[in-house]
Parts: C-alpha cells; sequence; structure tokens
C-alpha cells in the first residue's frame, strides 16, 4: 500500500519506511549468501571460491539493474508526491521497456564473454569451469533481476516497503531449501546452486511485477497513459545513468581487487569471498536505506516541503548507527562463527584472512554510514554531479591504494584500502550535503539544461541559464536545475 511520505514526524516516518527496507535487503542478500553457504559446506572451498569470484562480475550487471531501480524510484516518487499520476504511470512502463531493452543487450555480452572476464580477473584454471557454469546461468536469469528491481523501485516510489519485503524473504527462505536439495540431494554441484537462485528470483519477479500493476490500477487517472514517453526516459536516465556509473564502477573496482586478491592463491581466495560477503551485507543494507533517504527526500521536494530534508538526514543516519553497534561487536568478537558458516576449516588459512578482513574494516562502519545517507540526500535532491565526485573519489583511491600495498604488505595492504577511501569519501559528501541550502520553489519556474553536455554527468544544481523550458514539460527537479536570477542562489 502506497505512502505519502511528506507528512508525519520525519523521524516516525522514516523509520516505519525504513524498516521493512533493512529487512529486504537482508533477505536479498541471503540470496548469495546461500550460495557461498551451500558451496562451501557440500561442496568445498573450490565451490566456494567459484562462487564468490562469479559474483564479483554479476555486480556489473546488477549496477544496470540498480540503476533502473533507482531512476524509476527518484522520478516515480517525485510524480507521486505532486500527484501527478498520469505521469508517473507513464514512467513505470517507460523505465520497464527501456530496462528489458538493456537487459537484452546485456544477456548478449554476458553469455559471449563471459569467459573472457573470468580471465581478466586472473581466475585459477581449477575454478574456472564452475566459476563460468555459475556466471552463464546467472546471466540467464537477468530478465528476473532488472524487473524485479524496476518493480521494488516503484513500490517504494510509493512509500510501500512491506510488499517487496513479503516477497524477499519468502523467495530468499525457499532459495535455501532448494540450494540444499539441488546441491546436497541431487548433486547438481554449482550447477544446482545457480539454479535455484534463478527459480527463485523468477517467482519474485512475476508477483512483484503482477502487484505493481494491481496497485496502479487503484490509482485512477483520467485519459489514455502512454506506455512510452523518451521525454520522461531522458529525464530518468539523468537519475539513473549516474548510478549505473557509480555502481559500474564500483564493480569494476572491486573486480580489480578480486584480481589482486587472487594472486595470493585459492585459500586467501576463500577468506575474502566469505568476508566480503558478510562486508557487502552490511554496506548493501546501508545503502538500501540510503536509497530509502533518497525517496523521502524526492518525495519532499516534489511536495514544495525542502525544510524537512535535514531532520530526515539526521533520522537516517541514527538510524544507521544504532544498526551499526551490534555488527561491529558482532564481527570483531565473533567473527569465526559467522565466518564458518561458510568455511570449513576453522584454523585455515581462510580463516586468518576472513577475520584480518574484518577486524580491519568493520568498525568504519560508523563512518561510511555518514556518506551513504548523505549521498542519499544528493541523489534524491538531483545533485548527480556532486553525488559521483564522492563515489569515483573512495572508488579511485580504494583501488590505487591497493594496487600499491599489496605486493609489499600482503592482503593486509588490500584491506586498509576500504577505511581510507571511505574517510575521504565521507568528508566529500558530508560537506557538499550540509553547503546545499533547500528552498521552496516558486509557483512558476524556469528551468534549464546544458545543452552540450550529456545530461547524466553534468551536476543539475551548477548550470547557467542556457535553455529555457515550460515548466508543465519539466519532470523533476531532481533532473534538471532552477535557474536562479539572484547569483547566491546559483553558488548555493
Amino acid at each position: 500500500m502506497e505512502k505519502d511520505l511528506t507528512v508525519g514526524k520525519p523521524m516516525n516516518v522514516i523509520w516505519k519506511f525504513c524498516l521493512p527496507l533493512f529487512g529486504s535487503i537482508i533477505f536479498q542478500q541471503l540470496y548469495n549468501l546461500a550460495d557461498s553457504f551451500v558451496a562451501g559446506k557440500f561442496i568445498g572451498d573450490n565451490a566456494l571460491a567459484a562462487v564468490g569470484n562469479s559474483y564479483e562480475i554479476t555486480l556489473i550487471f546488477i549496477a544496470f539493474a540498480f540503476g533502473c531501480n533507482i531512476g524509476c524510484s527518484v522520478i516515480v516518487s517525485k510524480y507521486f508526491g505532486a500527484k501527478k499520476y498520469h505521469d508517473m504511470k507513464t514512467a513505470v512502463f517507460t523505465t520497464w521497456i527501456a530496462g528489458a531493452v538493456l537487459c537484452a543487450i546485456l544477456m548478449i555480452l554476458g553469455l559471449t564473454l563471459s569467459e573472457t572476464l573470468l580471465g581478466l580477473i586472473r581466475t585459477p584454471s581449477e575454478i574456472m569451469a564452475d566459476s563460468k557454469l555459475y556466471l552463464d546461468i546467472y546471466v540467464w536469469g537477468l530478465p528476473f533481476v532488472f524487473f524485479y528491481n524496476i518493480a521494488t523501485g516503484i513500490f517504494s516510489a510509493m512509500g510501500d516497503s512491506r510488499t517487496p519485503f513479503v516477497f524477499l524473504a519468502c523467495s530468499s527462505l525457499a532459495n535455501i531449501g532448494i540450494d540444499i536439495l539441488f546441491v546436497a540431494t541431487f548433486k547438481m554441484g554449482v550447477a544446482g546452486v545457480a539454479w535455484a537462485t534463478f527459480l527463485c528470483q523468477g517467482v519474485s519477479c512475476v508477483l512483484a511485477v503482477v502487484f505493481v500493476l494491481l496497485q496502479l490500477k487503484k490509482i485512477k487517472t483520467e485519459g489514455k497513459i502512454k506506455v512510452f514517453s523518451w521525454r520522461i526516459l531522458r529525464d530518468t536516465a539523468v537519475i539513473a545513468v549516474p548510478s549505473i556509473f557509480q555502481q559500474s564502477f564500483i564493480s569494476v573496482g572491486n573486480i580489480i581487487i578480486q584480481s589482486m586478491v587472487n594472486s595470493f592463491g585459492t585459500a586467501v581466495m576463500a577468506g575474502y569471498s566469505a568476508s566480503i560477503k558478510l562486508n557487502n551485507l552490511v554496506i548493501t543494507s546501508f545503502t538500501t536505506l540510503g536509497n530509502g533517504i533518497s525517496n523521502y527526500t524526492s518525495q519532499n521536494l516534489g511536495a514544495n516541503k525542502p525544510e524537512r530534508i535535514r531532520p530526515g538526514f539526521t533520522s537516517g543516519l541514527i538510524f544507521v548507527w544504532i544498526l551499526c553497534v551490534p555488527i561491529v561487536l558482532l564481527y570483531m568478537l565473533a567473527g569465526k562463527p559467522l565466518l564458518l558458516i561458510f568455511l570449513e576449516d576453522g584454523g585455515s588459512d581462510a580463516m586468518a584472512t576472513g577475520l584480518q578482513f574484518l577486524h580491519i574494516v568493520s568498525p568504519f562502519y560508523f563512518m561510511v554510514a555518514i556518506k551513504i545517507i548523505a549521498d542519499g540526500v544528493l541523489r534524491g535532491g538531483g545533485k548527480m554531479g556532486r553525488f559521483m565526485i564522492t563515489t569515483f573519489t573512495d572508488l579511485i583511491l580504494r583501488v590505487v591504494i591497493s594496487a600499491f600495498l599489496y605486493k609489499p604488505l600482503g592482503p593486509v595492504g588490500i584491506w586498509w584500502s576500504w577505511p581510507i577511501g571511505w574517510a575521504i569519501g565521507t568528508i566529500l559528501s558530508a560537506t557538499f550535503f550540509f553547503t546545499i541550502k533547500w528552498r521552496k520553489h516558486l509557483p512558476e519556474e524556469v528551468y534549464v539544461r546544458e545543452p552540450n553536455l550529456p545530461p547524466a554527468l553534468v551536476d543539475a544544481d551548477q548550470q547557467h541559464a542556457t535553455q529555457t523550458l515550460k515548466a508543465e514539460d519539466v519532470v523533476t527537479d531532481n533532473a534538471l536545475a532552477v535557474a536562479e536570477t539572484d547569483s547566491e542562489n546559483v553558488n548555493e
């Protein structure tokens, strides 16, 4: 059921909205965690390394689906907040059509280049066959990943974070059971792990799409709904493309780091695979909560309530910091039992590697939480240039530091690249957030777009007035800048 995020105390609104989001991402992460658990326990460390190795490449494909999720979510939430339901429905169908085309292209590339990609990250020969098998099956399931992510973005845009949670909870639990059935009973090996995920993602995708269509049907609109709009696609792309760049850059950076880790052998690979999954569980959860803040920000700007932005940031940060306390304590004090979920030998080199990673990285979760929530506000407010600067700075530093330190220091040099990159990125994100002055817009707005730059690479709040568009032809303040005559407003 849709929920208006523009009314009510920000703390209560955000917490009620974000709790199901947090639960959803926990269950979403269970997909890969279950794959790794079953592979490590029922097949062996090589299978665990193969699944973890392939997962880094699947993140590239997920980046595109995630970008569609964010772009659709921000645009739909803007229309929802402004009560423009006709355009909201057009945005939904436009994103689905564009997502289907993009998905088809990625499937062709993925199936033809899977072995090449695995070779680029120096996949050891003993796990190459299993890595390719897992990756190929995953690519066949990309339509489910795309349509499900877009559907959950629509639910979130309308303030409904509970429905996706229910779908994910059921499908994730089913995935664990089917994983064990296919691998332990049917002896299907790594293929069984991949096919279990394929089936469960397919079911959750179909349910999510059907429920979105039913929800849209309840929202009454006059006149015929356009199923595609180039204007809306353009404005969605302004939000989606930077998010795709961000996630793709993260994936490419992780692949480069994975190639460095691979140079230390399968034991270190297995330990890293186990620990990075625990780390990704946390970071992805925080990022999902940041996406919730993006929806909150976008709805409130659409409803002309910028005064609710900073209280929303504070509420979101408190929420994440509360989550940090038990997580950090658990990883620092009980890391070994957690890693044993994936690893067979508690005294192995793989275990030592995993513990070392967790002990170095986890204390800095409190710091990176600031960056993630601030980035959520920047993205929801259309400050994509600033958002991309903070993200790319963090990731570039992480890769460069790893490249310089992994040979003289070994794996520990790679682990320290996380806290250092996070520190610089957090400083930038916080600075950008606290220097923005959110203002109410005038009834008759004049929007402008920089004509010679790709819209996804233009920081919307810093453009000069070059091209005037009619207000009724513009989707959202998130994608376009408001032309200001006051010099203070231009330089906010």
